[in-house]
């Protein structure tokens, strides 16, 4: 039986229809909202994006009283989308494709049954088989008897990697309301569907070019998941991100939103490692992409190594860490750079502190304190280089 699945409109603007559509798919548990949002906003200036939710899940609050195969969850998928592309004028049009945990088996599911309607497909923190009929059975009777908030507590630990609720609790606390008001029974029967789903034997069949997407701490679906993917089907490729579980579209929007773009765009090549780590991410979040464009567009032969480094450990062995979290990080940074007279790069970290959430008066006191610790005449310098932030910020008058 086919179940009902409501369309998500990511993409604003009257002139959407002339971008090509690319369809993403969510993990059980999550919205299309909660899991794409973020990742989304780095792809709508070049294509028409929709979500799709699963029954019972995020706008989706149809539930079938007959379970479903992944087939026919697929073909309820492919339905929507085809309404999506006739209000375009495009009926039975093609489409680019990604997914992640079950919207990644899905997509799966659509490259065998509709190859020449997929342009291309991206499947993240996905498997040809996830799990063991016996693991889904498990849970489709906890669920049954407890409800879905049962799963929230095991499900904040599966999906997201080291630190993030810490870093973004709200991005994470909105996933796991999702998972909570999820419809019982409409998560048990993605759970029965993904208990019989098993195409390990069908992915040679599979032309279109599909990009393979692991998080390095999945494990849920493992990196082998994914590399499996990659090499059996006729056309993939695999990438694998640090510090990332099982829900990459949200642990990482800037990098999974790059990656599309070089898979399905070929802006750059997916495998450009630097983009795709855990450091040049915490960069670009602490101190701003204009900054990082400006570092990476002056860096030369002679600088490379240099930032290479920095980005390396700095960004991505300290800032990542999870023992502090980034106001923390900031205060320590900030008086760290005041003891030292590194006046040049103050105004920088005095960004990233607003950036990273201290007020205009814990930095105050961050300076005060300094002031004692530091020196009288260095903190001086530090009031008049702040003061300066904080009026280009408009934090602060005169």
């Amino acid at each position: 039986m086919i179940p009902s699945i409501t369309v998500v409109r990511l993409t604003g603007g009257r002139d959407r229809a002339t971008l090509p559509l690319l369809v993403l798919g969510p993990s059980l548990g999550t919205s299309a909202t909660t899991l794409w949002a973020a990742c989304a906003a780095g792809l709508t200036d070049a294509f028409d994006v929709v979500g799709w939710d699963l029954p019972g899940h995020g706008h989706n609050r149809s539930v079938l009283e007959e379970p479903f195969t992944m087939a026919e969850l697929a073909a309820g998928v492919l339905h929507v989308v085809d309404d999506v592309l006739t209000e375009r004028g495009q009926p039975r049009g093609p489409f680019f494709y990604a997914g992640d945990s079950v919207g990644g088996a899905v997509g799966l599911q659509l490259l065998l049954d509709a190859p020449d309607r997929i342009v291309a497909a991206a499947l993240l923190c996905t498997g040809a088989q996830i799990g063991t009929p016996e693991s889904w059975a498990e849970r489709m009777t906890a669920v049954r008897a407890s409800g879905t908030p049962v799963m929230v507590s095991g499900s904040a630990e599966r999906w997201f990697g080291p630190g993030f609720l810490e870093r973004e609790p709200e991005r994470g606390g909105a996933l796991l309301r999702a998972l909570s008001d999820a419809i019982d029974e409409g998560y048990v029967q993605v759970c029965g569907a993904l208990a019989g789903f098993d195409v390990r034997a069908q992915l040679g069949r599979i032309t279109p070019p599909v990009l393979a997407v692991a998080g390095a701490d999945d494990v849920a679906t493992p990196p082998d998941r994914l590399r499996e993917i990659a090499s059996g089907v006729a056309d993939g490729s695999f990438v694998e991100l640090p510090g990332v579980a099982h829900l990459a579209p949200a642990e990482q929007p800037a990098e999974v939103a790059r990656l599309l773009r070089a898979h399905f765009l070929g802006e750059s090549s997916p495998e450009a490692a630097p983009e795709a780590s855990p450091g040049i991410r915490v960069r670009r979040e602490v101190l701003g992409d204009a900054h990082v464009d400006r570092a990476v567009a002056g860096t030369t032969d002679f600088t490379r190594d240099f930032q290479e480094l920095i980005t390396a450990y700095a960004w991505g062995e300290i800032w990542t860490r999870p023992g502090l979290d980034r106001r923390s990080r900031s205060m320590i940074t900030l008086t760290a750079l005041i003891a030292r007279g590194h006046h040049e790069e103050l105004a920088m970290h005095v960004r990233a502190a607003l950036r990273n959430g201290l007020s205009v008066d814990e930095l105050k006191e961050v300076l005060l304190q300094s002031a004692i610790y530091c020196g009288v005449p260095d903190a001086n310098t530090a009031f008049r280089i702040a003061s300066e932030v904080l009026r280009e910020e408009g934090l602060l008058g005169g």
